[in-house]
């Protein structure tokens, strides 16, 4: 039974050798068909390939945690505002004492730092995190140590982590950096860790991270000031409904406690993936079926060229038929045929999607999160692979069954011609087919091409034409005290509003329409209302 079956086996590898053979030789003989084909092919390939390698580097692959699936973010839903919001330091310690739906529970917010020693002063990003924060995560440092619990109080040393980029850039990848001081906003802290190169948490890289909890104790006590972030890991056999029903029971009794400044405010759970990718995956599927509508018109295409071709084989295939080919052997033949071609625009196509993906990032205002996971792996070559496969056998298997139905006799007259009407009605629907989905992706474009001018009409509320933005970083001369970082600023202002060609200048700690904002409570007029749980929030950027 075995030798039969390693028979079979070897009988049709030698076929499938056979055909390839022909085929190679076939499609050598009309080079002009073969070029254009494999080309149209690259084109629809390609194009498939770029939109999916950039989803399944964005939203298919899990995040680079350990049971990253277990990671959520922890946010406040702001009833007012119709939309989560960051929360208060307070809202963190709240939570962090009463939520039993997680393991462990972090908070972190944006803080830019200037870093004036050692090294050139420069303005680098940087995040106060909590000291459970890389816990959370499971992340290990290359060097070095976490942040200490008393680290993260009033009145704990200032230590820091920084980026191995960093550590490379400022202490030439030293280990002697670990104990050194780096000077940050003015004040030194000592460096107790270094990161893995490969770390980064958010599409903000940062190079600085400080305890959170060393901040300003009127800060810590205000209830007022939205601007942390949690993150969490649920307990094992904890869903994220049952923890945000959890989480509204714990805000309901903060509201109780403090109406004034928590009214109107319910805790939100979401899986940390959603939240650091946002609504980018449905743009990206979008895209992608977009890109499935060109390759749909790339096989038609091809399919038409395909049955010109056979048209013209007609005399051929009625030759071979005459001599006891079977109808099989030549609809294999084809489809062999089909799928070298459709194999070579796959390959041909991962050279398109390599120019194609950097177009794609290119175009996202503002960058796409977890950019720097995207690339032509393992899982997007298999699916270029399988896309060329399928494609090989759908534009080829159709064309191959009706060239295999060659009437004999009418073919081998005057060369076939009695077979021409057949294939020209295929040819009629499969343009019919091409022109349906160009109306297709015509009228989609042209719908979101209204979507995206009338975006860009929609009046932000003031002037950026002309408008740049850029970060300056302070001296530690300059940073001893707030009156001589007020100078320093006014001093910039003054000097950038004298360059030839610049109007005005200003600073500001967060610009408008980015991704940072501060939300708090608002009121017309210098009286303070009497109570406040029931005036508007709104979102400020100081």
């Amino acid at each position: 039974m075995m030798s039969n079956t390693g028979g079979s086996v070897m009988e049709l590898l030698d076929r499938l050798a056979q055909d390839i053979r022909y085929g190679s030789r076939s499609l050598r003989k009309t080079p002009g068909f073969t070029a254009a084909a494999i080309l149209v092919l690259a084109l629809g390939i390609g194009a498939n390939t770029a939109i999916f390698s950039v989803l399944e580097g964005v939203v298919l692959d899990p995040l680079p945690y350990p049971q990253s699936e277990r990671l959520v973010a922890l946010l406040i839903y702001n009833r007012s505002l119709k939309h989560e919001t960051e929360l208060s330091y307070p809202d963190f310690l709240d939570w962090q004492r009463d939520a039993r739906s997680f393991e462990k529970i972090a908070a972190f917010r944006t803080q830019n730092f200037d870093v004036a020693s050692p090294g050139m002063p420069a303005h680098v990003n940087g995040k106060e995190v909590s000291s459970s924060f890389f816990g959370t995560l499971g992340v290990k440092l290359a060097l070095g140590r976490d942040f200490l619990p008393q680290e993260d109080k009033i009145g704990g040393t200032p230590a820091a982590i920084v980026s191995h980029h960093l550590f490379e850039e400022r202490f030439a990848g030293n280990p002697a950096a670990l104990g050194r001081t780096i000077t940050l906003n003015g004040a030194d802290y000592t460096i107790i860790g270094v990161l893995q190169p490969a770390f980064r948490f958010d599409n903000q890289q940062a190079d600085v991270y400080t305890p959170l909890g060393r901040g300003d104790p009127l800060y810590q006590n205000d209830r007022t000031v939205h601007d942390i972030v949690c993150i969490a890991r649920l307990r094992p056999g904890v869903g994220i409904a049952q923890a945000r029903a959890e989480m509204n029971v714990v805000q309901a009794r903060i509201d109780r406690l403090h109406p004034a400044q928590e009214r109107g405010l319910d805790g939100y759970v979401d899986s940390l993936a959603h939240f650091m990718v946002g609504d980018v995956a449905g743009s990206l599927l979008l895209l992608l079926g977009a890109a499935g509508f060109v390759l749909l018109i790339a096989c038609a295409n091809v399919a038409n060229l395909v049955l010109a071709r056979s048209a013209a084989r007609s005399r051929e295939f009625a030759v071979r038929l005459a001599m006891g080919a079977s109808r099989t052997q030549i609809v294999r033949q084809l489809v062999t045929e089909s799928l070298m071609l459709s194999l070579a625009g796959g390959a041909l196509g991962l050279a398109v999607a390599k120019w194609a993906v950097h177009a794609v990032i290119a175009a996202v205002p503002g960058g796409l999160p977890r950019s720097e996971n995207i690339a032509l792996n393992i899982p997007v070559l298999l699916f270029a692979f399988g896309v060329s496969i399928i494609v090989g056998v759908v534009f080829g298997a159709f064309p191959a069954i009706k060239s295999s139905k060659t009437d004999i006799n009418a073919a081998l007259k005057e060369g076939g011609r009695g077979s021409t009407s057949a294939h020209q009605r295929t040819q009629g629907v499969l343009v019919i087919v091409q022109i349906a989905v160009a109306l297709v992706l015509l009228t989609g474009g042209s719908l979101l091409l209204r979507t995206i001018r009338n975006l860009w009409a929609v009046n932000p509320g003031f002037d950026a034409r002309n408008v740049i933005t850029f970060q300056v970083g302070l001296s530690r001369s300059v940073t001893t005290s707030p009156s001589r970082v007020r100078i320093a600023y006014q001093q910039l202002v003054e000097r950038i509003s004298q360059i030839p060609g610049v109007q005005m200048a200003g600073i500001t700690a967060l610009v408008p329409l980015g991704k940072a904002f501060n939300e708090g409570p608002f009121w017309v007029g210098l009286r303070q209302p009497t109570s406040m749980a029931e005036i508007p929030r709104a979102i400020y950027y100081p």
